[in-house]
C-alpha cells in the first residue's frame, strides 16, 4: 500500500510514535511518505527517505504552558511571544494562517503521492483533506474529547475537529483497554458515537525490562524551554535538600553540563541510552505526565510523581494518581510531601505500579496497529 503519514508538532510524542510505526510498516514493504514541520520534520528526515516539510501549527505557549485565552485570540490575531530557544521577543503568526499554509502544503504532497490511506497522528488538517477527497483515513491519538481541566473556551474548536475524527475508518489509541491512562482525555466514546471505530491497541513501547538498582530518584524534564525552566525551579531545590541521591535531566539537547547541588546531580542532557539507564535504576520517577513518558514509567513498574504543566498531562496524572501508582503534585510543598509518602509506603505504590506493568505487558501495540492499518482497505 502507498501510505501518507502526517503528525502534529505539538510535543515530540507524536513524531516518536510515527517513527516507531513507520519502521514497522516499512518492514512490511509498504511505500510510506511522511510530512510534518519543525523539529518533527527534522527527526523524520533522519529516519526515512520520503519526508516532506509542511507549515507547523502551534498553540500560544509560554513558561506557564499553553494559554487557552491567548491561543483563542491568536487564531486570527498576531501576538507578541518570547522565544525561549533564541532568547528574543517575536511575533506569533495567527494559527488560522498557519493552518491554511499547512493545508496547501499537505494538499500539494497528497496530489503528487496519491496515497491509498492517510495516517494521521494528531494532525487534523490531513483528516480534512481525507474527508474532502474521500481517501480512507486512520487517526492515531490519545486525545479526543478531554474532560479534565480543559478550558470551555476551546470547546467550539474541539467540536469542529471531532467532525473529521468521526469520518476516519479507524481510530488507534496507543493505550490499555483497561487501566487506560488517557481515559480522561478520550471522553465518552459511546456519547461520541465512535466506540466501534476506536481500538485501544496497547502502548507502542515494548514492556520487557531489566532489573535495576533502585538507588536514586530520577526527574527527566522535557518540553519548551520556559516550561523546562519552571519545572527545574521546582524540582531541583526540593531534591537538593534531601539526603537521598537524585538525578535530574534538564532536557537541553546536546548539553554536556553536569552540576551537583547537595545529593542532586543535574545533567543538561541525557542521551537515549543514559535516560534508559536512569529509568531502570531509579526507585521513584518524577515527570510531567506526557502520555509517552507515562508508559516509560509503567514499563519500569516504578512509583512516580507527576508535575503536569498543561491539561493533557493533568488528566494523565490524575488517572495515575487514581490508580495509586503515582502522586499528582503542583508545587514544591506537595512534591516534598509526595516523596516522603512514597518512601513511607514504598511497597504499596510499587505493588500498584507492578500491577499496571503486568497488565500492559499483555499487549503488543505496534503489531496490532500495523494489523489495523493493513485491514483498513
Amino acid at each position: 500500500m502507498r501510505l501518507f503519514f502526517t503528525c502534529t508538532e505539538l510535543g515530540l510524542g507524536h513524531v516518536q510514535r510515527a517513527i516507531q510505526l513507520g519502521k514497522k510498516l516499512q518492514k512490511r514493504e509498504h511505500e510510506i511518505h511522511f510530512s510534518s514541520g519543525g523539529v518533527a520534520y527534522k527527526l523524520l528526515k533522519k529516519e526515512f527517505k520520503n519526508v516532506y516539510p509542511c507549515t507547523p501549527v502551534g498553540w500560544y505557549e509560554n513558561a506557564h504552558g499553553v494559554i487557552p485565552s491567548a491561543s483563542l485570540l491568536n487564531i486570527f490575531t498576531p501576538l507578541p511571544w518570547y522565544d525561549y530557544e533564541r532568547r528574543k521577543l517575536r511575533i506569533k503568526t495567527p494559527s488560522s494562517k498557519e493552518t491554511i499554509h499547512r493545508y496547501y502544503d499537505l494538499r500539494k504532497h497528497m496530489l503528487e503521492i496519491k496515497p491509498d490511506i492517510i495516517i494521521s497522528d494528531g494532525d487534523i488538517v490531513s483528516l480534512r483533506l481525507a474527508k474532502k477527497w474521500k481517501i480512507p483515513a486512520i487517526y492515531i491519538t490519545n486525545i479526543i474529547r478531554p474532560s479534565y481541566r480543559f478550558s470551555s473556551i476551546l470547546t467550539p474548536g474541539e467540536r469542529i475537529t471531532e467532525r473529521y475524527v468521526k469520518k476516519c475508518v479507524k481510530i488507534i489509541v496507543p493505550d490499555n483497554p483497561k487501566f487506560t491512562i488517557c481515559e480522561y482525555n478520550l471522553g465518552d466514546l459511546d456519547q461520541l458515537g465512535i466506540r466501534e471505530k476506536v481500538e485501544l491497541v496497547g502502548s507502542f513501547l515494548t514492556m520487557k525490562r531489566e532489573k535495576g538498582s533502585e538507588k536514586f530518584l530520577f526527574a527527566p524534564i522535557s518540553g519548551p524551554l520556559g516550561t523546562r525552566a519552571k519545572l527545574a525551579k521546582m524540582v531541583i531545590p526540593v531534591l537538593s535538600s534531601l539526603k537521598t541521591e537524585s538525578i535530574v535531566s534538564l532536557g537541553e539537547p546536546g548539553s554536556k553540563s553536569v552540576k551537583k547541588f547537595g545529593n542532586c546531580e543535574v545533567h543538561g542532557w541525557l542521551n537515549v541510552k543514559q535516560r534508559k539507564e536512569c529509568m531502570k535504576n531509579a526507585r521513584t520517577i518524577i515527570f510531567s505526565g506526557g502520555h509517552g513518558t507515562c508508559f516509560e514509567v509503567i514499563k519500569q513498574g516504578k512509583p512516580s510523581i507527576c508535575i503536569p504543566t498543561q491539561p493533557e498531562q493533568m488528566a494523565n496524572a490524575r488517572k495515575l494518581d487514581k490508580l495509586k501508582c503515582s502522586i499528582y503534585v503542583e508545587n514544591k510543598g506537595q512534591l516534598k510531601s509526595a516523596i516522603e509518602e512514597i518512601e513511607t509506603k514504598k511497597d504499596f505504590y510499587k505493588n500498584n505500579a507492578e500491577k499496571i506493568h503486568n497488565y500492559s505487558s499483555r499487549f503488543q501495540g505496534l503489531n496490532r496497529a500495523v494489523t489495523v492499518i493493513e485491514n483498513a482497505l
